[in-house]
């Protein structure tokens, strides 16, 4: 009986390798590291496209602006170390980050590279292909390209195991420009995804919760330098020892490896079950700094859990992150909880009441170009590693299942202090809370405590919606906290026309439903009914859900609106996301 021949493909990454012996290497670190199955031999061969980019244009200015796009859009990779940079401006700078901006902004570039890949696929007919660092972008972009959908190549792509390793696809900046914020499943017979948490190189963790046949194998190995970008090593990993190289070769002939990656069927079988409500309230009254302290965000995730729960939100499906607890690195796993293994249908929330911050970031000509929102947690210090992001929180987010259900919720300002607490509280020292009560009254019709000089604003008044400044921020902001959908990169004429297509690249990232305290240039407001202390706007709108039981996510920040406004507290609560959820009554149950 002849051996059978698992043919390998090998594409590579970033650097100069005309010079190099990068598929020997390669091919000496699998063999070492394959499993050795009896009557199973391996047949190697190798792409590249170096001479493709040597021959593009691309100037010390450009190769500068390039390294500083990929390490802004690294920087905010999720619960990572500070990332390494290159300290020089050089040639080895062109063949990295050079490299990836010029093939990412270059169409001419991504035709070429894209035909070879496809020309390959279809001479070599591989059963593995195996995509470092670039490659993988390369490989990606012909293989979810319509060019990939020709009789032939679609025939052998579903036939083939595809192994990407030290991949820059879900790094910020190259999703926003390939794929309007999302990664999308392939056809392919499976893909495995290596992801080193130490890797310098502008990578990120791809969250593909919608592709069946997907799995990221964590493989950390750290290095000096940036050899722990190295692709030996990541072939030589324990974990792609175990969970991609046995099961390729046991799968090669005929038998199934314990451990190895399900089916397709099965793991569509594993999601089809109950769906799943969760919820993770955070609140912080006790900053270390004195002068940042706040009164009422405890009492705040105590009030949203009671109305989750009425709502039918199980309690053990209810999770509570307070004051010391609630640092970056704390609400960030916590997070990960929250938004792990989704499916379609899932109901979850996280709720947010502390301070908010908005942090400048610099361009490549070193002036302040914009600012990052930012949650505040215990621990906040200024640093992009002590702090919540909204580029930290897209990325958490960005690919979970269209039919999946989150709602957001802040009740914190985000628009230029750190303070939340604004004007209405009295400044210096706060009177005994028996002297206070005698400068209060009770409002019936709101059920709240106000000042005895309180006057009530006419019922009838309604602010005018200005709802691209609302949206995108009077500044001129192209993100805001939470709001995927302003991080595709196409041009408004460009996504019109894909979206006329009806093109799956033109919905981008997924949005959840975004309910804010106040707008952009305002604070959100603390409030105290009688001797407890509470957010003006959480209040309002749990006491508000409290009464209406069959309302709408629209009608209950319209009313919460006017309720504050009403009270005179000079903050105007904003809804966001798609129209259809906008509209559905709470929590999900119409629309």
């Amino acid at each position: 009986m002849a051996d059978k021949v698992l043919r390998v493909l090998g594409v590579h990454g970033l650097g100069d390798h005309r010079a190099s012996d990068w598929q020997a290497k390669w091919r000496d670190a699998i063999k070492a590291a394959f499993p050795d199955i009896e009557g199973l031999t391996l047949d190697f061969r190798f792409v590249t496209y170096d001479d493709i980019f040597a021959k593009t244009d691309i100037s010390f200015f450009d190769t500068a602006g390039a390294l500083w796009k990929l390490t802004k859009s690294g920087v905010s990779s999720l619960g990572r170390s500070k990332r390494g940079v290159i300290s020089n401006i050089s040639d080895k700078i062109r063949w990295t980050a050079g490299y990836v901006v010029a093939w990412v902004e270059d169409e001419g570039f991504q035709q070429q590279s894209r035909k070879r890949i496809l020309d390959a696929v279809r001479e070599h007919r591989p059963d593995v292909i195996l995509a470092h660092s670039l490659g993988s972008l390369v490989t990606y972009n012909a293989f979810s390209h319509p060019d990939a959908k020709e009789e032939q190549v679609k025939r052998l792509l579903a036939k083939a195991k595809y192994v990407t390793l030290g991949s820059q696809i879900a790094n910020p900046f190259v999703i926003r420009n390939l794929t309007n914020g999302r990664v999308l499943p392939l056809a392919v017979s499976f893909w495995h995804h290596l992801y080193n948490i130490h890797d310098s190189v502008f990578t990120a963790p791809i969250r593909l919760w919608d592709g069946a046949n997907f799995r990221q194998t964590e493989t950390p190995f750290d290095v000096d330098g940036i050899a722990d970008h190295a692709a030996e090593s990541y072939f030589s990993h324990r974990s792609t020892i175990e969970n991609v190289w046995r099961t390729i070769g046991a799968e090669a002939v005929g038998a199934r490896a314990f451990g190895s990656a399900p089916t397709v069927k099965a793991r569509a079988a594993a999601g089809s079950g109950r769906k799943k409500q969760k919820a993770l309230l955070v609140g912080i009254n006790d900053y270390p700094d004195p002068a940042q302290r706040l009164e009422g965000c405890i009492n705040d995730v105590f009030t949203m859990s009671s109305v989750l729960q009425d709502c039918g939100v199980p309690p053990e499906a209810i999770r509570t992150c307070l004051d010391g607890r609630a640092t970056a690195d704390g609400i960030l796993s916590r997070l990960k909880w929250l938004l792990d293994d989704p499916k379609p249908g899932d109901e979850l929330v996280f709720y947010y009441s502390g301070h908010g911050a908005r942090i400048p970031e610099y361009g490549n000509d070193y002036e302040p170009d914009h600012y990052t929102e930012s949650l505040v947690p215990w621990d906040f210090d200024w640093s992009p590693e002590k702090a919540i992001s909204d580029d930290q929180i897209f990325n958490l987010y960005s690919q979970l299942p269209y039919d999946c259900r989150l709602l957001m919720i802040f009740d914190c300002c985000h628009s230029g202090g750190i303070h939340r607490d604004g004007g209405l509280r009295p400044r210096g020292l706060t009177p005994p809370d028996d002297i206070r009560h005698r400068e209060l009254k009770w409002d019936s019709k709101t059920e709240m405590w106000v000042s005895r000089e309180f006057t009530r604003i006419n019922d009838q008044f309604t602010p005018k919606k200005e709802l691209a400044a609302r949206y995108f921020g009077r500044d001129g902001a192209t993100q805001r906290l939470g709001r995927a959908s302003m991080l595709r990169g196409t041009s408004s004429r460009t996504y019109a026309k894909l979206k006329k297509e009806k093109s799956v690249m033109a919905r981008g990232p997924y949005l959840p439903l975004i309910i804010e305290a106040c707008g952009e240039d305002e604070f959100s407001y603390e409030y105290r009914h009688g001797a407890t202390s509470h957010g003006a706007f959480t209040y309002s709108l749990a006491s508000i859900l409290r009464k209406q039981k069959s309302i709408t996510f629209e009608e209950l920040v319209a009313r919460t609106r006017q309720q504050l406004l009403d009270l005179q507290y000079d903050q105007e609560p904003r809804i966001l996301g798609p129209e259809i959820v906008v509209k559905h009554k709470v929590p999900w149950t119409g629309g």
